[in-house]
């Protein structure tokens, strides 16, 4: 039970990764605030995952409140204190890629994208951090970053740029949040099957090739997150911050 007594704020939480997450928090024992973006499709997941949660033995409850938003972060943590009394982990995973070319990027696919993946992201790692300052008992902050921080992308040239500055967030947070014993780490997916990227999995010729990239020989499953982000949630690693744990089945180390 590496989460007993924690409360647990996900970001993307109804479906996906996130989804994958706030189930396992629950089987560890953590209380969990699902974030989502509040819309009918969103609240019908949200429906099954409070089912999932309570079967585990947990409890939750969930906040629909748009990520690209500056308020929701506030929001989440309003939420969990008033349910359940404290804010003890915080992940952000809310995120959007809507593939597009460079040279004729339309702006509002732009900005929409930075702000949901990074905009509302720092907001809500604000909120989170400035609540376990006032607990004074530290605290975890893990971002869902991506291995398209470290590479490029020629149909996510608005993309990359956002998760590579969610990895540095969590690097500059965790020195600017250290001394209030809050540690701050990233998470970074390589190709996940989520809605994310179903369509550009679509292409067998693409899907094929990825798996042939991915040295573990297959592509990765939103449980594959789950684990990790536990672990550094976890005072397993209370001498973890700063750092970027790869999930990617061992895809950027292979060059072939």
């Amino acid at each position: 039970m590496l989460l007993k007594d924690k409360t647990v704020i996900i970001t993307g939480a109804s479906r996906g990764i996130g989804r994958a997450i706030a189930v396992e928090c629950a089987r560890q024992s953590g209380k969990v605030i699902i974030g989502h973006s509040g819309s009918e499709s969103s609240k019908q997941h949200v429906a099954s995952l409070i089912q999932a949660i309570e079967q585990a033995g947990s409890r939750a409850v969930d906040v629909g409140a748009d990520a690209a938003d500056p308020d929701t972060g506030d929001k989440l943590v309003k939420a969990a204190v008033e349910a359940f009394g404290s804010v003890d982990v915080f992940v952000n995973n809310a995120g959007i890629c809507p593939f597009h070319a460079f040279l004729n990027m339309p702006r509002e696919v732009y900005y929409k994208t930075v702000d949901t993946n990074l905009n509302g992201a720092y907001f809500a790692v604000q909120a989170a951090a400035n609540q376990m300052k006032e607990q004074g008992r530290g605290g975890s902050i893990i971002a869902v970053s991506s291995i398209s921080a470290l590479v490029g992308g020629a149909m996510q040239t608005h993309y990359t740029p956002t998760k590579a500055g969610l990895l540095s967030l969590m690097q500059s947070c965790a020195i600017a949040l250290g001394p209030y014993g809050i540690r701050c780490n990233a998470v970074l997916p390589g190709t996940i099957e989520t809605d994310i990227n179903k369509d550009d999995l679509a292409d067998q010729a693409k899907r094929d090739y990825m798996i042939k990239r991915t040295p573990l020989g297959r592509l990765g499953e939103p449980d594959d997150l789950a684990g990790p982000v536990v672990f550094l949630a976890s005072d397993m690693a209370k001498y973890v911050t700063g750092a970027s744990l790869l999930v990617d089945g061992g895809m950027f180390v292979n060059l072939q």
